[in-house]
């Protein structure tokens, strides 16, 4: 049994990323522990790139916000999932800034071994996922973590739109076999 975290990005409660996220870890909870950070409920500023972080032993970063509690979520992790509705070709702001946070030797202790990818977006456009999906192929190999793989839906767009939609079977199964 896998201890498993999602970082949901959507500040958007039940809409079409929460949807997808409900499918993903009611199939991972068959045989996995999972926590759903949603980050909405948490106050993370973004990083002010001053590096204190990389200062003393506890790499304790100068602001005072919710990230202390994420980081002690994630030292007991083995598999971080990302889930974001996409706003202008990206991920979330709101996630942004919670991954950008995560530019902390505190990293460095987390046992995270598998990356996956929840992305949801209005645009049919083909190319819409290929920034996000850039990062998200840096940070597997930058962290040197194994891809659990991805589920992107197209052309989803108000609340709802991803009812009905083979997408969520998709993420379902991907939840079953991570």
């Amino acid at each position: 049994m896998s201890k498993i975290v999602v970082l949901v990005g959507s500040p958007r409660k039940g809409g079409n990323t929460s949807m997808l996220v409900d499918s993903f870890v009611q199939g991972a909870r068959q045989h996995h522990e999972v926590e759903i950070i949603s980050v909405s409920d948490v106050k993370v500023n973004p990083c002010l790139g001053c590096n204190a972080c990389f200062v003393g032993e506890k790499h304790s970063c100068v602001q005072q916000d919710d990230m202390e509690k994420i980081y002690d979520t994630l030292k007991n992790v083995d598999v971080l999932v990302i889930a974001s509705p996409v706003y202008f070709y990206g991920i979330s702001s709101q996630l942004k800034a919670v991954i950008d946070r995560l530019h902390n030797p505190i990293r460095d202790t987390f046992k995270i071994k598998k990356l996956a990818l929840l992305a949801v977006g209005a645009a049919e456009l083909p190319e819409l996922f290929d920034a996000i999906k850039t990062e998200y192929q840096l940070c597997l190999n930058f962290f040197k973590l194994d891809n659990a793989g991805m589920v992107l839906v197209r052309g989803v767009n108000a609340k709802g739109d991803i009812s009905g939609h083979p997408a969520l079977q998709e993420a379902y199964d991907l939840g079953m076999k991570i």
